[in-house]
């Protein structure tokens, strides 16, 4: 049976290690030179001291923590549905937030993802079209292995249009089976985007987001100055005139549409980022539905050695050896 440890031998029990031994050394030393007067040696300390040893060993295996196998337990949460909406526009490969928009903005979504372990997280990439990239799930190795590979290849080329994804998330939503007694679970929707978009009205997906109670936060990426966009086979895209396109942060579209689902809008540019306040506004967005979840944890047994070692400790407090005989 495989035995697994809740820590490493580090620092601390090597202190502890080291101070028991420099303790004990002390203490026998310091017994012969009493009992030397006497003409003793003081020989009868060597009849405790595999006690002490094994006691001390017994409180240090606990402290590591030994574990053997593992034991379901449950775990209640009240938790909150998280999409990720992620452009993947060729515009988000623009240089003018460094390294470019979209590496930017997926280092900053990996450590937003690993505040919230408690929350289902889910990620939908979009560009001229939006696909659910991973569904919502607690697995944040699983999510964060999804965001870093992240890349503007993944979808076909074309204009940016903002409602499929949101559209895409609400048919998400409307698929989750309800349950009986348990009110649904919050739902907030995190947009990343330069914002630029080339599709049709807004208004009516909207409208659908607001009725669903679906609050929507938006975060621009990107700057006014704008950047021109470079292609993977070198040089830049063009626009219908031949000449380089410039990308820039379009916040307006944005701003409306947090604004309108009782969100925020947060920046992410080469001076300021506001990742810090997107996490702080998600915290406050509290989990309508208690839930059970059964988790496997490491068994820890360190209440065995521990008790073992107490046991000792008074045994050797009790009985007590005569070291000098006057």
């Amino acid at each position: 049976m495989k035995i697994s440890w809740a820590t490493h031998f580090g620092w601390a029990e090597a202190v502890a290690v080291s101070l028991f031994v420099v303790l004990y050394l002390g203490y026998i030393f310091r017994t012969r030179r009493l009992a030397r007067p006497f003409g003793q040696r003081g020989w009868r300390l060597a009849w405790k001291l595999p006690l002490r040893l094994f006691y001390f060993a017994l409180l240090l295996i606990s402290l590591l923590g030994p574990a053997v196998g593992v034991t379901q337990q449950a775990v209640r949460t009240a938790g909150k549905d998280v999409w990720l909406l992620v452009d993947l526009s060729r515009s988000m490969d623009a240089p003018d937030v460094a390294p470019t928009r979209l590496q930017k903005a997926r280092a900053e979504l990996t450590r937003l993802v690993s505040r919230f372990q408690a929350d289902r997280i889910g990620l939908i990439v979009f560009g001229a079209e939006a696909y659910v990239q991973c569904p919502l799930t607690y697995d944040q190795s699983a999510l964060e292995l999804f965001l870093n590979s992240l890349q503007t290849s993944l979808l076909p080329a074309g204009p940016t249009n903002l409602a499929p994804p949101l559209e895409l998330a609400l048919r998400r939503l409307a698929a989750t089976p309800a349950v009986a007694g348990v009110p649904p679970r919050a739902l907030a929707v995190v947009l990343v985007s330069d914002g630029e978009d080339f599709g049709e009205n807004l208004e009516p997906v909207l409208r659908e987001v607001s009725r669903a109670g679906v609050r929507l936060f938006t975060v621009g990426v990107g700057t006014a100055e704008g950047s021109r966009i470079p292609r993977p086979q070198g040089g830049y895209v063009r626009d219908a005139k031949g000449r380089d396109a410039v990308t820039r942060l379009e916040p307006a579209t944005l701003r409306r549409l947090a604004e309108q689902t009782n969100g925020r809008y947060f920046e992410l540019t080469a001076q300021r980022n506001e990742f810090a306040q997107l996490v702080n506004a998600l915290n406050r967005v509290e989990g309508q539905a208690e839930q059970v979840r059964t988790v496997a944890v490491a068994d820890n047994r360190y209440r065995y050695p521990l008790l073992l070692g107490l046991a000792l400790l008074l045994l050797d407090v009790l009985v007590t050896v005569r070291v000098i005989r006057p």
